[in-house]
């Protein structure tokens, strides 16, 4: 497919699943190579980081655990500004080594939010994975030791992300039409 419509917007083709996969695989040989013998906490955020997180948790080869945090910040195809948290950790970060998946970072304001309460449980490190990011909106706010791709600032779904509720299920991603 070339094109997707969701809620009667036109997306393109943007980046194709193969390069997708090439990319996850670059970012889990740096993750494994990085914590070779160290136990390792990955911090999801959902909804969108569904498909990266399965994709990249096959890759990792280090011991691992999971959390999930659920935030919202998008309506539509823009940032709220605001993150509400409708899905808080469950389990003590303290003295952990922590990497805060993201499916992609623009503004940075769940990146921020996210950050910020990872740091409040005292772990003995913090690192940041993303499988996109938009560097000429997020301007290198924090350190992103594992980033996938950079791409323009479009809004883009599949692969996790969504517009409205629509699109996730994409094995690849689309950009919207302008």
């Amino acid at each position: 497919m070339s094109t997707v419509v969701l809620h009667e917007k036109e997306f393109e083709l943007m980046i194709p699943k193969s390069e997708i996969k090439e990319s996850i695989k670059k970012m889990a040989e740096q993750i494994n190579a990085d914590y070779d013998g160290k136990e390792l906490v990955v911090v999801g955020v959902l909804d969108g980081v569904f498909m990266v997180l399965a994709a990249l948790m096959k890759k990792i080869t280090v011991n691992v655990s999971l959390e999930l945090v659920k935030l919202k910040s998008y309506e539509g195809q823009s940032s709220t500004g605001n993150v509400k948290k409708l899905l808080g950790l469950t389990s003590s970060l303290e003295g952990k080594n922590v990497l805060v998946v993201e499916d992609i970072i623009d503004t940075g304001h769940t990146l921020s939010y996210i950050l910020d309460l990872v740091n409040s449980h005292q772990p003995a490190s913090v690192e940041t994975a993303t499988l996109l990011i938009k560097p000429d909106v997020f301007q290198d706010k924090f350190p992103v030791r594992y980033q996938g791709m950079a791409i323009p600032n479009k809004f883009v779904v599949g692969f996790g992300m969504d517009y409205d509720g629509q699109g996730r299920q994409l094995p690849d991603i689309y950009a919207a039409k302008e």
